[in-house]
């Protein structure tokens, strides 16, 4: 591989590059429990809007837009809880509301293979219910619950193959990194619950 080959790779592939990058540092704040996560995720996510809707990953493409709403949201309650506690606080997940999460991830599946496979899009009922429970871990990311890693590692390990497939070379590289920073993220996460429990 030469340096034309690399800088050709690099000017074609610009967009999911930025996306990878914003999105490694993204998710890195995000275990140091930072409000400056947010505006960081936000670009990521207009990155990889545009990168999956140019791969026909149309769930993808669609759940970067609720990703978008999630992040907004999540800035504005991050940013609430520092500003009445003085730090972002892990919140336990209580079980009734993870059930209902997890119907409610179940049933987006359906629902969204069912319009991806209309829309004639790729893999439409892997890529729905790696979406629809992308939604779910966004939610609990939001919410402060610890409970968003254990479900991250499950979704982007099975990301890992779909983009290895679609031959999302770099964005397979970025799923397998967010694998490690998402166990990163739970054992601090865990850490900062059980200071809070020790501190009460």
């Amino acid at each position: 591989m030469n340096w034309t080959t690399i800088a050709n790779y690099l000017v074609s592939n610009w967009l999911e590059i930025a996306g990878f990058l914003a999105t490694v540092l993204g998710i890195w704040l995000t275990t140091r429990r930072t409000l400056l996560c947010w505006p960081v995720i936000l670009a990521a996510d207009i990155f990889y809007l545009i990168v999956f809707y140019r791969a026909q990953l149309l769930s993808d493409a669609l759940l970067q837009i609720f990703f978008l709403i999630f992040t907004l949201y999540g800035w504005w309650h991050w940013w609430r809880g520092v500003r009445e506690e003085g730090e972002v606080r892990v919140v336990p997940l209580g079980f009734r509301a993870m059930i209902v999460a997890v119907i409610l991830g179940a049933a987006g599946s359906v629902v969204l293979g069912e319009l991806a496979k209309r829309l004639h899009a790729a893999l439409p009922f892997l890529d729905a219910t790696l979406t629809s429970y992308s939604l779910v871990a966004s939610w609990w990311q939001a919410r402060k619950h610890t409970a968003n890693w254990w479900l991250w590692i499950v979704v982007d390990v099975t990301y890992i193959g779909e983009y290895l497939y679609k031959d999302l070379r770099a964005t397979a590289l970025l799923y397998a990194i967010l694998v490690g920073l998402a166990v990163l993220g739970l054992r601090d996460w865990r850490r900062a619950a059980a200071t809070y429990q020790i501190a009460a």
